[in-house]
């Protein structure tokens, strides 16, 4: 069995240690040295619920509804990402434009393309950069297209849990660097990378993953003309193709703030990989590595999946106009043919999240 000394108790046995040396031999009583220790516990702050837990700040938690006696890992963990609550507001009534119709993209500019139900639709980053997440719905499926610029996160999850239907916002906190997300029902902390809800009513619950991919405007454009694109009318005035992360995505420069593992130099930090995570194993590709091979085959949890990558995909996140990005490429997976959920994050959210993750080069 382990014992886990809380801060309350291990700064009562400090101030023990001080009150005794500074007693000693000055003629206290024991009955003086006890009542001095009762007083000085009474001015000793409660860190809050959870024995040896450390809390999150008052500053993160004041204002939720959310059960914060409920969570999967150190509240200790969450820190502000600088926008407080909503302050990078989700769309949850996107307008959509037919393509035809779409004249603020350029060719090469990057897009998260989700197939679903018959359905083709065109999430464009340059708006998702100010917005982080889609509440949204294709082919009959309640979706959240998500995106976090710091960690290079572009993933769609199935929005129905347990017989209803959330709707994401965003908390305004990060953890490991990667948005947390939170859903209006219960006012769960989610994390962005895993889909898992660490915070609140619904820890422990995990969204389902939805095939989706970064493309080129110009391939969705070729491949999609009937499909939809959402369009640049959020009901929010944002500076739309322009990146507020100029520069980021250098791929020898860490992130914005400090990350388990941050010392895991397999990769630089930012170089992009092509992320698989079944079952209990994790794999990473880099891109340096699919650039030169075009084409690769990996084994994961007795999955054969193809991986291939195709030039022609701006960065987001390199200069300050999104169309003008360096061409960085993009990945596609696949099993049996069919398309199947991954992530083409930084190494250092990789490593942070999963330092147990097999690298493929």
């Amino acid at each position: 069995m382990r014992l886990r000394l809380s801060l309350r108790v291990a700064s009562l046995l400090v101030a023990l240690a001080s009150v005794l040396a500074g007693c000693g031999g000055d003629g206290g009583g024991e009955a003086e040295q006890i009542r001095s220790l009762e007083e000085l516990a009474a001015t000793i702050p409660d860190p809050g619920p959870g024995l040896g837990e450390v809390g999150a700040p008052p500053s993160l938690t004041a204002g939720w509804k959310t059960d914060f006696s409920k969570h999967s890992v150190a509240l200790a963990e969450f820190r502000s990402g600088g926008p407080g609550r909503d302050g990078i507001p989700a769309i949850d009534r996107p307008e959509l434009l037919p393509v035809a119709d779409v004249v603020f993209l350029k060719p090469q500019e990057p897009v998260i393309l989700l197939e679903l139900g018959g359905e083709s639709r065109a999430y464009p980053l340059q708006i998702l950069i100010w917005h982080e997440i889609v509440n949204d719905e294709l082919g009959g499926v309640p979706v959240a297209v998500t995106f976090c610029p710091l960690c290079n996160t572009a993933l769609v999850f199935d929005r129905r849990v347990r017989g209803r239907t959330l709707d994401f916002g965003t908390t305004g906190n990060l953890r490991h660097s990667d948005l947390v997300m939170y859903d209006r029902q219960t006012e769960s902390w989610w994390q962005q990378f895993s889909g898992e809800a660490l915070v609140g009513e619904l820890t422990g619950t995990k969204l389902r993953r939805v095939p989706a991919r970064i493309v080129a405007w110009r391939e969705f454009q070729a491949d999609h003309p009937d499909g939809r694109v959402l369009s640049r009318e959020t009901g929010h005035d944002r500076s739309y193709g322009e990146n507020p992360y100029v520069g980021y995505d250098d791929v020898d420069s860490p992130p914005y703030f400090s990350t388990p593992n941050e010392d895991d130099d397999r990769l630089q930090p930012k170089e992009r990989v092509v992320y698989l995570e079944r079952g209990a194993e994790a794999v990473a590709i880099p891109f340096t590595t699919l650039q030169a091979r075009r084409v690769v085959e990996v084994e994961v949890s007795g999955q054969r999946l193809t991986v291939t990558w195709r030039a022609g995909v701006a960065s987001a996140l390199n200069t300050q106009s999104i169309g003008d990005g360096r061409d960085v490429g993009s990945a596609s997976v696949t099993l049996g043919g069919r398309p199947v959920p991954f992530d083409q994050p930084f190494w250092f959210a990789v490593a942070a999240f999963r330092p147990d993750v097999r690298v493929v080069r």
